[in-house]
């Protein structure tokens, strides 16, 4: 047990320090709002939302590695990758209360701290700045949804590919090319092309 209170105490404390950037929460404060927090475990290539089940959770990754995807036709187009810090869940399943679009998979074994939707309501109603935590996570998350929409709108295929890469270098090995090529919208033939360009310098 003494091994694995470690990693976990590392994963709390960078818990707290993402929080801490959208608003300051002492040590007390941060311990309050855990009470609220489930850890969750998950092997690999494990389904955490299906499709057509309702969203409970907000999860950030504590470690691990994570993806959402829709089903569409005969193909999984992948609209996220989510790695050691960030959350992940089924957005409108989640805050409308319907039945989720698209598939939650983990990518490795992944630990989660989730909170559902009943705690997170509980928590804004019981600390201010859990609320304020709350609203002002949700704008960043917005933000970074429309950076991402913008580039790739405006970049072409060539530039996707080169900004991720420098970027995400780690995540050409640990996430299969399928993936990223489907996230980055590109084909997976020209994704393989293009990854000559890495081997250069």
């Amino acid at each position: 047990m003494s091994n694995s209170k470690s990693p976990y105490a590392a994963a709390l404390d960078e818990l707290h320090r993402y929080f801490a950037r959208f608003t300051p929460l002492s040590k007390q404060e941060f311990n309050e709002f855990l009470t609220y927090i489930e850890v969750r475990e998950f092997g690999k290539k494990c389904i955490v939302i299906p499709a057509g089940e309702v969203e409970r959770y907000v999860n950030v990754v504590a470690w691990g590695l994570v993806r959402k995807y829709l089903p569409v036709r005969n193909r999984e187009l992948t609209i996220q990758i989510a790695t050691e810090g960030h959350i992940i869940h089924s957005d409108i399943s989640f805050h409308y209360r319907t039945p989720s679009n698209c598939i939650i998979e983990t990518i490795e074994p992944t630990v989660f701290f989730s909170i559902t939707y009943e705690n997170l309501q509980e928590a804004y109603d019981r600390f201010p700045k859990a609320e304020r935590l709350g609203r002002l996570l949700l704008s960043d998350l917005f933000v970074k949804k429309d950076t991402r929409y913008f580039d790739q709108l405006r970049k072409d295929t060539r530039e996707r590919f080169l900004d991720y890469v420098r970027n995400h270098a780690e995540m050409l090995q640990r996430v299969p090319q399928k993936y990223i090529a489907s996230y980055l919208n590109i084909k997976p033939e020209t994704f393989s092309r293009l990854k000559h360009l890495t081997r250069k310098s």
